[in-house]
């Protein structure tokens, strides 16, 4: 069993207290000041997954990605070796600039961190992956509520039983994030996140987790509880910790991910509006 690190802000803060301090963001995760989960931070801007791999096996990923974007939409791949994006951050180190780290060893967790620098290899092959934290901010400006972000904690996240398309030796099921959405909201979260499909799109599901095989919303795979009320129905998104799922299933010789939650936050060269872009 693996320790959990601990989530930590600076003087009794909380990620949403975050929501317009990009620079000072940056700063303190790289300072290992904020060492919590992501959801409410940086609401103008972009927030990724990460997956790294040895380069033998990054054309599988890259393949396996690209039959299943609303689960890993791909905002950048590096070359081998290189710890600093170029195209959706500048000078972003990719092994310090998370809150927290996975390490998986043959597809079990072997360790937490908040810097793997001592893990980089030249070998290594970085994939950033849009994350559904990144439509928060939108979706709060047209008025509807993010649970999470209310009750201060991390998003519920979970396995289910609809299979990703296999590429190579990645294969395994999708997980999805949930948040709940009052009835009469639903038409307007599915407009405003659909609008955004490099960080996950529309919703996959919307209603009985039973039919996506989740038996338990108390009890995510991931993540935190949230509190469901009435007149409100659960709304499941692709989520970017499917492919930390795929690893498990696959068991790569090596993979370092973000924790769950705990999101590259310090980017984008782009911000929100230039996500919304309408899938073809």
């Amino acid at each position: 069993m693996v320790d959990k690190i601990e989530d930590s802000y600076p003087d009794g803060t909380c990620a949403a207290d975050y929501a317009d301090s990009l620079p000072k963001v940056r700063r303190l995760i790289r300072e290992e000041k904020i060492t919590g989960e992501t959801s409410g931070m940086c609401s103008e801007y972009a927030q990724a997954n990460l997956v790294v791999l040895p380069k033998e096996l990054a054309f599988d990923f890259l393949l396996f990605a690209t039959k299943n974007p609303k689960a890993c939409p791909i905002l950048e791949v590096t070359n081998a070796g290189d710890r600093y994006l170029s195209e959706i951050a500048d000078h972003a180190d990719i092994a310090k600039d998370i809150p927290q780290y996975c390490i998986y060893e043959n597809g079990e967790l072997t360790g937490r961190y908040t810097d793997v620098s001592s893990f980089w290899r030249e070998d290594l092959v970085s994939f950033l992956i849009g994350c559904s934290f990144s439509f928060e901010g939108e979706l709060l400006k047209a008025d509807i509520p993010v649970r999470q972000i209310e009750e201060h904690c991390n998003v519920p996240m979970y396995r289910t039983n609809i299979a990703c398309k296999s590429a190579g030796v990645f294969h395994g099921n999708m997980v999805v994030s949930m948040r709940p959405i009052p009835y009469a909201l639903v038409p307007k979260a599915v407009q405003v996140t659909g609008s955004m499909p490099k960080v996950h799109g529309a919703p996959v599901h919307i209603g009985d987790p039973k039919v996506i095989g989740i038996h338990d919303l108390a009890k995510p795979d991931f993540g935190d509880a949230v509190t469901i009320r009435e007149g409100e129905v659960p709304v499941f998104w692709p989520c970017g910790v499917t492919p930390q799922a795929v690893v498990m299933a696959s068991k790569p010789s090596f993979c370092i991910t973000h924790a769950p939650g705990h999101m590259l936050v310090k980017i984008f060269f782009m911000s929100i509006s230039l996500l919304c872009i309408s899938e073809k």
